[in-house]
């Protein structure tokens, strides 16, 4: 890990100690070991940003392996972000777009992204967040189906092994059982198939189209292990859902705004949903925003037959400050031409988990898709057998040691090592990212080797 070369001074060691106590009493994290926060304290507290790198209060630097949240897109430190949103909170820091009130930014922003994405995706309804997105998404394609006169169409179908966010309804079209386990308030008409067309056909033939009113699969489940769909696979679920008249929405919180090599990872797959959640890379984590995006024939179905208030929204929807971040964002990613240098150095990252493949006993398959790529870890590559317990936990700990972050997986039986670095990654800085992970792995080996 690197350091700064001037010794912490006792100045900062009293602010981090005092900082790490604050922590325990009044932080409650998300998605965090709460008994390991009040025994060690926080793991790292970052102070600073720069591309691929994070640094920490101590000057500990260390590559940002995941872009934190599969979503700093555009790297760390982009001082233009900074500047667009000071520009827009000194002129219109907020103002609700309630009551058809709106603004420039919004205004601004849902064109530009009617520019890039699939075609007759053209309307964007403006959310804070993924989960948001994908709740939003639940709630429009019911009503959706009540202004058809259908209103028993209202189950939602999912993927097993996917993810979709920590709201009530996002919970509960996630297939992952670890994070429905946590709530015992899930919603109802929520089901889960195996990732095949003919899964999916046998569920809608069981429980009755009629009942269905959509299915929402990511096009590369991202938290569950980086797993790619079969080939063929949106194609065929795409005709099934037209055949059996069921919306299709592909969540592209994850996959969106160029982490696949495409702008939308569904792009990769040659399908069009009916509608598509976005969050995460819109604005690469510099101000909460995400939407859900709509049909043109979905949206002339909402103005057409929608009588009165259409009752939905949050105080943040389309925040101009928000908005005029992620127009920046955009900007950056067309201007340094960042979807195409993903998709590249994903390739040149593959060849690294195969190097690595090539080197180690207890690296099994490897695989990504632009900067989004996965290593399974095994205890023999032959038989693809597991450890009696997960090493991916061991593996990036001990990548921490050598300045790399990155997530294991270890949900329902997996041990996987997944990444997603910025989409401003170098080959270099893929190389070192790869040797840094060499020497993580080594050390393992031989710690399982003593054992």
């Amino acid at each position: 890990m690197e350091k700064a070369n001037a010794a912490v001074e006792q100045g900062m060691i009293s602010t981090y100690s005092e900082l790490i106590e604050l922590d325990k009493k009044h932080f409650l994290h998300p998605t965090s070991p709460i008994k390991q926060q009040q025994e060690k304290g926080a793991t790292f507290i970052f102070d600073k940003g720069e591309g691929i790198y994070l640094k920490d209060i101590h000057g500990n630097k260390v590559i940002d392996g995941l872009s934190s949240l599969w979503n700093v897109n555009i790297g760390h430190g982009r001082e233009e972000l900074g500047k667009a949103a000071m520009e827009q909170m000194a002129r219109l820091g907020f103002s609700s777009c309630f009551a058809t009130f709106s603004h420039e930014p919004a205004i601004r922003l849902a064109a530009k992204i009617a520019e890039l994405t699939p075609e007759g995706l053209n309307t964007i309804f403006f959310t804070s967040g993924g989960s948001e997105s994908n709740d939003t998404a639940f709630k429009l394609v019911r009503h959706y189906w009540k202004l058809q006169g259908k209103p028993e169409k209202k189950k939602i179908i999912s993927r097993k092994r996917s993810y979709h966010g920590v709201a009530m309804g996002a919970t509960s079209a996630t297939g992952l059982k670890p994070f429905r386990d946590f709530t015992t308030s899930l919603a109802p008409d929520f089901y889960y198939v195996e990732s095949t067309g003919a899964a999916l056909r046998s569920f809608i033939e069981s429980e009755g189209a009629e009942t269905i009113a959509a299915f929402i699969s990511e096009p590369i489940q991202g938290t569950g292990g980086v797993h790619l769909p079969p080939q063929n696979y949106f194609k065929e679920v795409r005709e099934i859902c037209d055949e059996y008249d069921i919306l299709f929405i592909a969540d592209e919180v994850i996959t969106g705004f160029g982490r696949t090599g495409t702008y939308f990872g569904i792009e990769q797959f040659g399908v069009i949903p009916d509608l598509m959640s976005v969050a995460k890379g819109i604005t690469s984590g510099y101000a909460p925003l995400g939407g859900v995006i709509l049909s043109e024939k979905i949206h002339q179905d909402l103005i057409e037959k929608t009588e009165g208030l259409f009752m939905h929204g949050y105080t943040y929807s389309g925040h101009p400050v928000s908005c005029a971040v992620a127009l920046k964002n955009i900007d950056i990613i067309e201007r340094e031409s960042l979807v195409e240098n993903s998709r590249v150095m994903g390739e040149e990252m593959l060849k690294g988990f195969k190097w690595l493949q090539q080197e180690h006993s207890i690296v099994g398959e490897v695989r990504a898709l632009g900067l989004m790529g996965a290593i399974e870890i095994v205890k023999n590559k032959q038989t693809a057998q597991r450890f009696d317990k997960p090493i991916s936990p061991l593996i990036v700990e001990e990548s921490m040691k050598y300045g790399l972050i990155h997530r294991g997986v270890i949900y329902e039986g997996a041990d996987t090592l997944i990444f997603a670095p910025p989409l401003v990654i170098s080959k270099e800085e893929i190389h070192k990212m790869i040797n840094l992970l060499d020497k993580a792995l080594t050390a393992v080996e031989k710690q399982l080797e003593l054992e």
